[in-house]
């Protein structure tokens, strides 16, 4: 059993007309680290009384109204929640963002479900920051709805960068793929990407060797917490064929393949570049344990073809832990029974995984 001082994780629904509710109240239903860990839901009552009342297929456990210092254990049968407008801790947030927003349609985007869905991260953030927990795993928020609400971000990696005074390119979104059944054990892929959420004209202009190097570096540091050993990294090209000897371009001998030799340089497992349409293949059969994506679909493509259910992103580059699903807010089967809690388990677990390794190292 956990003891007083066993480190506490937050999870948070996301957007609450989504299955991010759903998922989060079956995960805790059915997560073993409750034995290792204290879980909090930070999120809304009356939310989550409506989600358990109204939704097909769910548990119906018990809702417990905490305050953050609250040091009881977390078990299957009862939901512990810290409301956000009691944990707002100093973040900048208007005053009305961490108020309770109202009745929330299902399946529906809106400006109070990104209104709630922010108002959880920015107060689980502060609580982290504040040192009163360990870890934050987040549900999926809907982009539309976010902006709808005012928040000008992309997504959670770019908030939670920004909320803990960090510029944008100075995080890294990686997904991790739990091998099939070894959740709990050290196996699985990771693959880091050079640039976040953004236009791909855009990421191509952005792309660096510097970027390159950053995210390796943040991705073998991730990798060899959660593998227990040293990470084998392949760095993708970014044109067909590794650009065939400069003939589809000259990205992999200018801006790539410096980046891998100076990944080297620093001791890190890389190979590199190699080109995505096979590398991918070589990875899920064991080569590698991590890969460096340039962009977004190429990396986001093959893993959620891989494995999209299990997956878990993760921020690198945070003072903090931070894990979230891999999948999006499925407007389009809220309350059916079908949403799907393993990537919701798989990131609580990556994120227990990583606090008692001592993940963010220094």
């Amino acid at each position: 059993m956990p003891t007083a001082d066993t480190s506490t994780v937050l999870l948070t629904c996301g957007d609450p007309a989504g299955i991010g509710p759903e998922v989060v109240v079956k995960a805790w239903s059915t997560t073993l680290v409750h034995a290792r860990a204290k879980l909090r839901i930070v999120a809304e009552v009356g939310m989550l009384s409506e989600v358990l009342a109204a939704r097909q297929g769910l548990p119906r456990p018990a809702i417990v109204r905490v305050e953050p210092d609250d040091a009881r254990c977390s078990t299957a049968d009862t939901l512990l929640v810290i409301e956000p407008h009691t944990a707002a801790l100093g973040q900048a947030v208007a005053a009305d963002t961490t108020r309770p927003t109202g009745r929330v349609e299902p399946g529906v985007a809106s400006a109070a479900g990104g209104r709630s869905a922010a108002a959880a991260v920015m107060a689980a953030c502060g609580l982290v920051r504040a040192g009163r927990a360990q870890a934050i795993v987040t549900g999926p928020l809907h982009k539309a709805a976010l902006h709808a609400a005012g928040f000008d971000v992309p997504g959670h990696t770019e908030m939670l960068a920004r909320l803990c005074g960090l510029a944008d390119a100075h995080v890294s979104m990686m997904l991790w793929l739990p091998a099939a059944g070894s959740l709990g054990q050290s196996a699985g892929l990771g693959v880091v990407h050079v640039t976040l959420h953004e236009s791909l004209s855009h990421s191509l202009a952005r792309l660096s060797t510097l970027g390159i190097v950053q995210a390796g570096q943040r991705l073998a540091g991730l990798l060899e917490p959660l593998l227990g050993r040293r990470p084998r990294i392949a760095v993708a090209a970014l044109n067909p064929h590794a650009g065939e000897s400069g003939l589809f371009g000259d990205e992999e001998t200018r801006l790539i393949l410096p980046a891998v030799r100076q990944l080297v340089e620093a001791g890190i497992d890389a190979s590199g570049p190699l080109p995505a349409d096979t590398l991918f293949l070589q990875a899920s059969q064991g080569t590698f344990d991590g890969v460096v994506a340039q962009y977004h679909d190429q990396g986001h493509i093959p893993i959620k073809l891989l494995g999209m259910h299990r997956a878990v992103n993760i921020t690198l580059g945070l003072p903090l832990v931070r894990t979230s699903v891999a999948h999006g807010t499925a407007f389009d089967i809220v309350g059916t029974g079908m949403a799907d809690p393993a990537s919701m388990l798989a990131a609580i677990d990556a994120a227990v995984r990583l606090v008692e390794a001592g993940w963010p190292l220094g």
